[in-house]
């Protein structure tokens, strides 16, 4: 299989011949760089052992990677069917190790297709990332087994991914995040490694579910309409937007703002404050 997987022609050849181009409606920005396809797939834990899902494969550069790194399987979902003279010919290469699915991400069972644990690799279509990794990280909460996600963001998204309480970039994505799992970047992607070139940096983040963690979360939905509401309104005092709330129960001020409240503590209040 690697071997028919290494001889097909490049990516950029394969496009050509099949007169396809990055679609903006759909957020494509596609990576041709073999040595940055590779860096990614390599990262994911345990490919070996792994199904992998890959979100907006286009045409297929870090599909091939993904295969060239060993993974046991991977699942590409594309929204985008005019990708498929150029997918049907790496699935062909892959020997029953690539199943192609032409749907939106958005909508598949993704537990179901994968027929157990799965990681998630994908460089995510820059209009729909945020709500994917909000899905997955509810999913997580809820038992879903996922092994890992290792994905590539715009840099501001990646940062407020990581980011601590009190920083500028701290918001729903951090807290939502800590809560069910530990995550860092990995590494930073310019710009000019993409077609087109978008007008920001990239990054991939890894993110790796924490079960010690996981097994505190009750309702993640509860700390996702809390989280909601109070950044909603961040540079509001908390007192100023849940006004009935006797904040020296849970030992604040009720001066504070969203970003300077802890995921431990947003925790702790949504158990109380949200139905």
């Amino acid at each position: 299989m690697t071997n028919k997987i290494s001889s097909l022609p490049p990516v950029s050849e394969m496009m050509r011949d099949a007169g396809l181009e990055p679609k903006k409606q759909f957020g494509q920005n596609f990576l041709f760089d073999l040595n940055l396809t590779g860096r990614i797939a390599r990262a994911v834990p345990d490919i070996a052992h792994t199904t992998v899902i890959e979100v907006g494969p286009g045409p297929g550069g870090l599909t091939r990677a993904l295969l060239l790194a060993g993974a046991r399987r991977v699942i590409a979902i594309e929204k985008d069917k005019t990708t498929e003279p150029i997918l049907s010919r790496i699935e062909n290469a892959a020997d029953g190790k690539l199943k192609v699915i032409y749907d939106d991400a958005l909508r598949v069972d993704m537990k179901k297709i994968a027929g157990g644990a799965f990681s998630v690799c994908a460089n995510l279509p820059y209009n729909v990332g945020t709500e994917l990794l909000i899905n997955w990280l509810q999913d997580i909460a809820n038992g879903v087994p996922i092994k890992s996600l290792t994905l590539m963001f715009q840099r501001e998204v990646a940062e407020r991914i990581v980011a601590k309480t009190g920083d500028d970039a701290y918001g729903r994505l951090a807290v939502l995040t800590s809560l069910v799992a530990d995550a860092k970047i990995l590494f930073g992607v310019p710009s000019t490694a993409f077609v087109p070139r978008p007008r920001v940096e990239s990054a991939v983040v890894q993110i790796i579910p924490n079960a010690n963690k996981i097994k505190k979360i009750k309702n993640i939905s509860a700390v996702e309409n809390l989280t909601a509401k109070l950044f909603g309104m961040r540079r509001k005092m908390i007192r100023g937007i849940m006004r009935d709330i006797d904040w020296a129960v849970f030992g604040l001020l009720g001066t504070e703002r969203a970003e300077d409240l802890s995921p431990e503590k947003f925790l702790e209040l949504s158990k109380k404050l949200v139905a």
